[in-house]
C-alpha cells in the first residue's frame, strides 16, 4: 500500500500517480464535496496534483455523521492527511472551507509536520473579523433553506427534489454551524504566503474584508478580485486556476 492510499478516506477522486512535484489539498464551501473541484484536476496537471479533500457527511462519506465544530475536525483531519505530506504542499480553501485551510496550515506547522508553500483563501472573510450577520444554522428548515439558497448555494436540481434536500441537509446545517460558531484555535502568525481570492459581488465578503488577511501572516500576501458572486469559482475557474498555477510558479 503506498502513503496516498493511506490516506484515501479523506480525499475524494482517484489517486495521484502523476508524480507532480506540488500538492494541493483543496477544501469546499459549506455543503460542499470534494467533486466542488472535480474540474481542477487536469488543468492543475503537470505541476500540480490536486487533492480534494472529502469531509464526513457527504458525496462518498455520506453515511458519516458530520462533524459540528473546528475543534472536533482538525485534529483528525490532519492526521488523514500526513500521509500525503511526501512533498512540498499548498492548501486551497473556498467560504467554510477557507476557515478549515487557515486551521490545517497552522496545525500542521505546529506538529512540525511542514507549513505550506502557500494558503489561497476564498470568498470567507478572515477569523479575527466579527460575522456580519446573525448565524443561519439555528433557523427552522422553512427558514434556513431559503437563507441558504439566496447565496446560490444550493443547486435547483437538489432545491426541487425533496428525498435529496432531506439527505443534503443535515450536512449543510452542520457545516454552517462548524463555521458559524469557529473561533481562532491560534493567534500566532502564519509564515506562509496567502493569497486571498474573492467574487466582486459576493453579498457575504467584500474585497476589503478579504484583504484583512494580510494580518493573518508574517509572509507575502495577495488579493484577486474576479467577476462573479458567493461562488464565483464556476464561471471564473479558468482564471481562478491561472493565478493558483501563476502563485505556485507552475506556469
Amino acid at each position: 500500500m503506498t502513503s496516498l492510499q493511506l490516506g484515501t478516506a479523506w480525499i475524494g477522486g482517484p489517486a495521484d500517480e502523476t508524480g507532480a512535484p506540488l500538492r494541493l489539498f483543496c477544501f469546499a464551501h459549506a455543503g460542499g464535496g470534494a467533486t466542488a473541484y472535480r474540474t481542477w484536476r487536469e488543468p492543475l496537471l503537470p505541476h500540480v496534483a490536486l487533492a480534494p479533500v472529502q469531509l464526513p457527511g457527504r458525496e462518498s462519506r455520506l453515511r458519516e455523521r458530520p462533524v459540528r465544530s473546528m475543534d472536533n475536525l482538525i485534529a483528525p483531519l490532519c492526521d488523514g492527511l500526513l500521509p500525503m505530506l511526501d512533498r512540498p504542499f499548498a492548501v486551497f480553501g473556498h467560504s467554510m472551507g477557507a476557515a478549515i485551510a487557515f486551521e490545517v496550515a497552522h496545525e500542521l506547522a505546529r506538529r512540525g509536520w511542514g507549513a505550506p508553500v502557500r494558503l489561497f483563501v476564498s470568498g470567507r472573510r478572515p477569523p479575527h473579523l466579527p460575522a456580519r450577520r446573525p448565524p443561519l444554522h439555528r433557523l427552522r428548515d422553512e427558514q434556513f433553506v431559503p437563507a441558504v439558497s439566496s447565496l446560490n448555494g444550493i443547486p435547483r436540481e437538489v432545491l426541487d427534489a425533496p428525498d435529496i434536500m432531506a439527505l443534503v441537509l443535515p450536512t449543510l446545517r452542520a457545516d454552517f454551524e462548524l463555521n458559524e460558531t469557529y473561533c481562532p484555535r491560534r493567534t500566532d502568525l502564519l509564515r506562509c504566503p496567502v493569497t486571498a481570492l474573492t467574487g466582486d459581488a459576493d453579498p457575504e465578503v467584500t474585497a476589503d474584508e478579504m484583504a484583512a488577511w494580510r494580518d493573518t501572516t508574517r509572509s507575502s500576501f495577495d488579493l484577486h478580485v474576479f467577476p462573479g458572486d458567493h461562488f464565483y469559482l464556476r464561471p471564473a475557474r479558468d482564471a481562478v486556476l491561472a493565478t493558483v498555477l501563476d502563485r505556485l510558479g507552475g506556469t
